[in-house]
C-alpha cells in the first residue's frame, strides 16, 4: 500500500465523524415542508397559549378524536372537538382559577404527526398549585388537529379532580 494510500485510510473515520455530526443538520434541511409548517403551527399555538391569547385547541378540527391516555376521570377517546372540550376540558378548568400555563420542553415531527413535550402549571380554586407533565402526539390534516393522543401524569389530574 503506498503511503498515500494509508493517509487516505486513517482520515476515513474523520470523514465518517464529520458527516455523522453534520447529519442532524441534514435531516433538518430535508424535513417536509409539512412538518416544518405542522411544528410551526404547534410551536405558535403554544407561544400564544403561554401568552393567554390562544390555545393548542384552537387548531382542533371540530371532528377531532382525542384521546387521554390512563385511568383518570377524563380518560376515554372523544368523537369530537366539543365533546371533548365539555366533557374533558372543562371540568379541569372548572378547577383551576387560572389558566394553565404551557412550558414547552420538545417538539418533533414526523410526516403529518407532531409530538410536544410539556409541562404546566396552575393555580386551583383551592389556592394550591397544579402541576403536570404532558406528551401530546397530534396528526394534522391540511393544518388542522385531527387526532391526538395525550399522555399525562394521571395521578396529579386525579388529585385536582377530587
Amino acid at each position: 500500500m503506498s503511503a498515500h494510500t494509508v493517509r487516505r485510510l486513517h482520515s476515513l473515520p474523520g470523514l465518517i465523524a464529520v458527516a455523522m455530526l453534520s447529519a442532524p443538520a441534514l435531516a433538518t434541511d430535508t424535513a417536509s415542508s409539512t412538518e416544518q409548517e405542522n411544528t410551526a403551527r404547534t410551536r405558535a399555538a403554544f407561544d400564544a397559549w403561554r401568552a393567554g391569547t390562544g390555545t393548542v385547541f384552537d387548531l382542533l378540527d371540530p371532528q377531532a378524536v382525542w384521546t387521554v391516555a390512563g385511568h383518570s376521570p377524563v380518560s376515554g377517546t372523544y368523537r369530537s372537538k366539543q365533546v371533548f372540550m365539555d366533557q374533558a376540558v372543562a371540568p379541569i378548568t372548572a378547577r383551576l382559577a387560572t389558566r394553565i400555563t404551557p412550558e414547552v420542553k420538545h417538539v418533533m415531527a414526523q410526516d403529518d404527526a407532531v409530538v410536544v413535550l410539556w409541562d404546566g402549571t396552575a393555580t386551583t380554586v383551592e389556592g394550591g398549585l397544579y402541576r403536570n407533565s404532558y406528551a401530546w402526539h397530534m396528526v394534522f390534516d391540511e393544518g388542522r388537529i385531527v387526532r391526538v393522543t395525550a399522555f399525562l401524569d394521571t395521578w396529579a389530574l386525579q388529585q385536582l379532580m377530587e
